[in-house]
């Protein structure tokens, strides 16, 4: 069992941005038909999100939740030892955006920086990798950054996706401390189910297959470029393995479900957080949902979850999390720290993008 634990590091703010552009499921009562966006709704909750403009990207937004994050904090740049960044929507095949917010960021020469390439789990590994780099070197501060824009790439035919993608961009301030701190992980993959949620072009296994649109078993037409969800196989594994390792973190940690204030779940699905809940007799006011007015967020939704939640609370209050994460790999796992509501900073709307990051010729390079 891969259980982490790191002592005297704590979570020491986080920030979320969003992008201004509001969707909701009911725009598509027209294309859909009123029924199938009313049954949409009533099985994912979801009333509205925020989408990107077509050259906003994840990059864009994490480096604007760090911006606001640092400036917030008032932490000095060059104390920043490591920048590292979960997303499967990178400005560029190469190199890693984590590097373009590097740039962008002015952050020293001396930072270790690199991407994470993993979807809906990207905070939960995130957190267990910068937490480790800390705990072998003289790194006292880092920053993880996490988003996805993932409705860039969905057919906009498919029902089943296109109305349940939102955006989002997180950052979190990780810190070595002398306080009594602890951050414990559990992380578990499963490769078998590689295929319940792919988008099989576009790499460089297949890189340019037609774009020819087939029928699907689900009765929804794709191509090869569009994501791909196996929707039964995807709510069997949350069901299931997502309580186990529940289950199996307590047992670890000698802990349960009255030990935690908040749980702090990816925004996957309505009817799959009721389940885990219901699962895992999680009180409804232990569990935060922002689901209905973000949508999915991918591995952002956690972060923008606090940060919806307690970014504006006026009293200083402690908080014991336990963030539990699933998704795309297959990847999943469970992760609890403390963190104080003082440094959970409210969402923030920002459209800006990196206008000289696009080019538009070879010319120009």
């Amino acid at each position: 069992m891969a259980i982490f634990v790191f002592d005297k590091i704590k979570i020491a703010g986080m920030a979320c941005a969003i992008p201004k552009n509001v969707i909701r499921p009911d725009d598509f009562k027209e294309k859909f038909g009123e029924e199938e966006v009313e049954k949409f709704k009533q099985m994912t909750g979801i009333t509205e999100s925020r989408r990107t403009d077509l050259h906003q990207t994840a990059g864009d937004l994490c480096f604007s939740a760090a911006e606001y994050l640092l400036k917030e904090k008032g932490i000095d740049k060059s104390t920043i030892g490591a920048l590292v960044m979960g997303t499967q929507s990178p400005d560029y095949r190469k190199p890693s955006t984590s590097f373009i917010i590097h740039k962008r960021m002015g952050l020293s020469e001396e930072t270790a920086v690199f991407d994470i390439n993993l979807g809906c789990s990207s905070v939960l590994y995130g957190i267990q990798v910068v937490a480790s780099m800390m705990m072998s070197s003289n790194i006292s501060k880092a920053l993880l950054v996490s988003g996805d824009t993932g409705s860039k790439l969905t057919n906009q035919s498919d029902k089943s996706k296109v109305m349940l993608g939102g955006e989002a961009g997180v950052a979190l301030l990780l810190e070595k401390t002398e306080e009594e701190s602890k951050i414990t992980s559990l992380v578990r993959s499963n490769g078998e189910g590689y295929r319940y949620l792919i988008t099989p072009a576009g790499g460089y296994r297949n890189m340019n297959p037609p774009r020819e649109e087939v029928m699907c078993k689900d009765g929804i037409k794709r191509t090869l470029y569009d994501p791909f969800m196996m929707g039964t196989s995807v709510f069997t594994f949350t069901v299931f393995d997502v309580p186990k390792a529940m289950k199996d973190f307590f047992k670890e940690t000698g802990t349960g479900v009255d030990d935690y204030d908040c749980f702090a779940f990816h925004q996957a699905n309505l009817y799959i957080l009721k389940q885990i809940g219901k699962k895992m007799k999680i009180p409804a006011e232990k569990m935060p949902l922002t689901l209905p007015t973000y949508g999915n967020t991918s591995g952002a939704s956690p972060i923008v979850t606090l940060c919806d939640t307690y970014g504006k609370c006026k009293e200083n209050k402690d908080l014991n999390v336990l963030m539990s994460a699933f998704g795309i790999g297959l990847s999943w796992g469970v992760t609890s720290f403390h963190i104080n509501t003082a440094d959970i900073l409210p969402v923030i709307e920002d459209d800006s993008w990196f206008e000289e990051g696009l080019i538009n010729s070879p010319a120009e390079l």
